[in-house]
């Protein structure tokens, strides 16, 4: 046991999700704690076992990662710290000695599976796809001869690593994907606004009705906040309707993004703020004219000047 933070991450060792924590923290100054699966490295962090996790919210190809999504938006609150966006690709490796035509079956995770469906279909059309609980446990099943697959889909260098072969290096339907990654830990102080913020919000409608999802919207649009992303959820407790997952180019400390919070907090049953941190881009994010801080400032000393008389 070390005194260092300790982050959980979708494991075994070698998975894009390590790569993303590597990229986030030094790794002499954390102890990383693979996971099976991302609700368990989130449930590590709400009962205190580690202090923050890295896990996967969205990707070029599939979208959001639903279990990411899913989970920090129900149990007890979790807020993102930061983010990092890493391109993806995979290697195809095998045992020595495999060649692509004793290929029956192939492995990765569900997320790997789906960002290359296109490479193979045209390169193992009559492999049977298997989902493993994670791209590194795929390979790692791989080379310890279980699990019933000749080939798995792989991070670059996990297979060499491994003492596997590399069929083909580069493996992608989209030679541009990329995985955003997020760091999670228990509410704390908001980190300072940088200028080239989000803010993530889980949020449920009052009802069904035409219209609904427009006046929610209206709040984001009406004090210049720009979405960067909204998808729609399933909701557990109310089947048939939908919640929305929502990412605002905005901080909670500009007072746009604090007004539009009001306004939904007050229009919808439940908002759940799922933190402000800096964007991974780092692009200042453009403040559309009379929606600054200073605009705000103006206009509510104006207000409070009509409430004392002065016009």
């Amino acid at each position: 046991m070390t005194d260092l933070p300790r982050y959980a991450y979708l494991g075994p060792s070698g998975t894009f999700t390590e790569a993303a924590l590597l990229a986030m923290v030094d790794v002499g100054e954390v102890e990383p704690v693979p996971m099976i699966d991302v609700p368990a490295a989130l449930a590590a962090v709400r009962s205190g076992d580690v202090d923050h996790a890295v896990v996967a919210i969205e990707n070029t190809v599939e979208g959001g990662v639903t279990a990411t999504l899913d989970t920090l938006a129900q149990g007890d609150p979790l807020v993102i710290l930061g983010e990092v966006v890493l391109p993806v690709s995979f290697e195809l490796v095998v045992r020595r000695g495999t060649v692509i035509e004793d290929i029956t079956a192939v492995s990765a995770h569900s997320h790997g599976l789906n960002q290359c469906r296109r490479w193979l279909a045209a390169t193992l059309p009559g492999a049977v796809q298997i989902a493993a609980s994670s791209n590194a446990a795929a390979a790692q099943e791989l080379a310890a001869g279980v699990g019933g697959f000749e080939a798995a889909l792989a991070p670059p260098g996990l297979g060499e690593r491994l003492g596997l072969e590399v069929l083909t290096a580069g493996v992608a339907d989209n030679p541009h994907a990329a995985t955003r990654f997020v760091k999670i830990g228990r509410p704390s102080q908001v980190p300072a606004p940088t200028g080239a913020d989000k803010t993530t919000l889980a949020i449920c409608l009052p009802d069904d009705r035409a219209g609904a999802l427009l006046a929610m919207l209206e709040q984001f649009a009406a004090r210049g906040v720009n979405l960067s992303r909204i998808e729609s959820r399933p909701r557990s407790d109310r089947p048939g309707e939908y919640s929305f997952s929502v990412d605002a180019l905005a901080h909670i400390d500009e007072p746009r993004m604090a007004e539009a919070l009001v306004g939904l907090k007050r229009t919808n049953p439940v908002v759940v703020f799922l933190g402000s941190y800096p964007a991974a881009s780092g692009y200042p994010t453009p403040v559309a004219s009379g929606t600054s801080a200073e605009d705000f400032a103006e206009a509510r000393a104006w207000v409070q000047g009509l409430r004392s008389g002065r016009h």
